[in-house]
């Protein structure tokens, strides 16, 4: 029987001084580190024996944009889908290695790297890189049968590689930031990592980073003693304390201004925090899952987000693929969704055609699941009929945009638009839909109002939320204006 080999990464940069520190960085953290200059030579030496890992640089000369970086891994993922790709680059070129995330690779790093956090990441990538069996990595009803995943309905292979991701890393406490766009499921991949952890018997404490505001950030979050304040009149636990044990989500998390992004590292570097007004700090045993629909790495290379609070955030990242790129999930999850609905009308169980499941399919949805299970739940209630057909949600998509024929391509069509084009869209159409009421606007967005009011600014859209608080504020008082979700 041979013996077990170590696990050898392989170092790609034309630098010998990064080559020399890193080989000692793996050879004390236990691996066979091998090093190659260029691209020609890493493809030869993968060739020729077997490796574990990747560190791949995306700069190999002082004249490159990064597109050899982005060739080569192009190159890695072709020939070898399975060897995981950690990307290194200097600060200045983030935007880079986020293009390089996108193209397949499972994180980055930064030059210069602090060596415990680049060795933790390294080990968890490898892990999660891990071989599963091969029933696991192919079969929806093999995950099932080890883990509890019964609140998240697919079978698309890109689903299928999240839920085996989630399996692998659950039980770890590794924090774990979920990306991906508004309405694709993001908390409830959260709530399945709670749940297949060894800390599925406390609670997962779900706080909306978008909502909370600076004044309240330190109370909400640690709690304050009696006293500490006005209005203060009894000591009062906070989320990190609620979670103590368990899992604290952190949703909306690129919204959180840079003064608490200070407040949030410490507890995560220290695992530590202090009620407002207390004289001693308390011990924070929490495992941290994180979500955004933004890009978190863009937001650190524009100096919105804290470099160092984004690497403790983002051990694991996983990425949830919109619903246009699971498309043949969408009858499976229409189904499913009908069967809620029905049951929550108190309504007899609903069926749908094919061709009307075909219509589903093909549409873009921009909004995700959300605008999927939005359009059902209209439909059915609309229609007053058992069995849905395409012709039905046409009708009711026209009705809604009050057009003609053309209306529900003109409702859900975004072809050729950006993500931030898309956005804009939506916000636009539900500003419209909604007579300008911001509380209506965000619940259908799926937003907190603070958020939507930050989209509104992005967007150029300020003067319909000034409009819109203005209208609200003549017909129902000050009083609109309040009401965080």
């Amino acid at each position: 029987m041979e013996p077990t080999r170590k696990q050898r990464i392989l170092i790609i940069d034309d630098d010998n001084a990064v080559q020399v520190s890193l080989a000692l960085l793996l050879k004390q953290s236990g691996y066979d580190a091998l090093c190659a200059d260029d691209p020609k030579q890493a493809l030869a030496m993968l060739a020729a024996q077997p490796v574990d890992l990747v560190l791949q640089d995306m700069n190999f000369s002082l004249q490159t944009s990064g597109e050899e970086g982005l060739r080569l891994l192009a190159d890695l993922r072709a020939a070898y889908p399975a060897l995981p790709v950690l990307l290194m680059t200097a600060w200045g070129s983030i935007a880079l290695a986020v293009r390089g995330m996108q193209a397949g690779a499972a994180n980055f790093f930064t030059k210069p790297w602090d060596n415990t956090q680049l060795a933790e990441l390294i080990r968890t990538t490898l892990e999660a890189a891990a071989p599963a069996a091969p029933a696991a990595r192919s079969s929806r009803q093999a995950l099932d049968a080890q883990f509890d995943f019964s609140a998240i309905v697919g079978e698309h292979p890109r689903l299928l590689k999240v839920l085996s991701t989630i399996g692998q890393v659950a039980n770890t406490r590794a924090p774990v930031l979920i990306l991906g766009e508004s309405g694709c499921g993001k908390e409830l991949i959260a709530d399945a990592i709670h749940r297949n952890s060894s800390r599925a018997g406390k609670a997962i404490v779900k706080i909306n980073m978008g909502a909370i505001t600076p004044s309240l950030f330190e109370s909400e979050m640690f709690g304050h003693v009696r006293g500490a304040f006005t209005d203060a009149k009894t000591d009062r636990k906070g989320h990190v304390a609620s979670a103590h044990g368990g899992t604290l989500f952190l949703d909306e998390i690129g919204e959180l201004n840079r003064s608490d992004q200070v407040k949030l590292l410490r507890v995560l570097q220290d695992q530590t925090y202090q009620p407002v007004g207390a004289s001693r700090s308390e011990q924070a045993d929490v495992r941290v899952v994180s979500a955004t629909n933004r890009e978190l790495a863009e937001l650190v290379a524009g100096g919105e987000f804290r470099e160092d609070l984004f690497y403790r955030l983002n051990l694991i990242t996983i990425r949830l693929p919109p619903l246009r790129e699971r498309r043949s999930d969408i009858p499976l999850l229409a189904r499913h969704i009908l069967g809620e609905v029905s049951v929550s009308y108190g309504l007899p169980a609903a069926t749908i055609t094919p061709q009307a499941l075909e219509w589903l399919s093909a549409q873009p949805w921009p909004g995700n699941i959300r605008q999927l299970k939005q359009t059902l739940e209209r439909t059915l209630l609309l229609v007053g009929r058992g069995e849905l057909r395409q012709a039905d949600f046409v009708a009711v998509e026209q009705h809604e945009h009050g057009g003609g024929p053309g209306a529900a391509g003109a409702r859900l069509g975004v072809d050729g638009m950006t993500l931030e084009q898309v956005e804009r869209h939506m916000i636009v159409h539900a500003l419209e839909q909604h007579h300008g009421n911001i509380s209506r606007v965000a619940k259908a967005l799926g937003l907190s109002r603070t958020a939507l009011y930050r989209r509104l600014e992005r967007h150029g859209l300020g003067g319909a939320a000034d409009a819109a608080d203005a209208g609200n504020l003549a017909h129902a008082g000050a009083g609109a204006r309040g009401g965080w979700r």
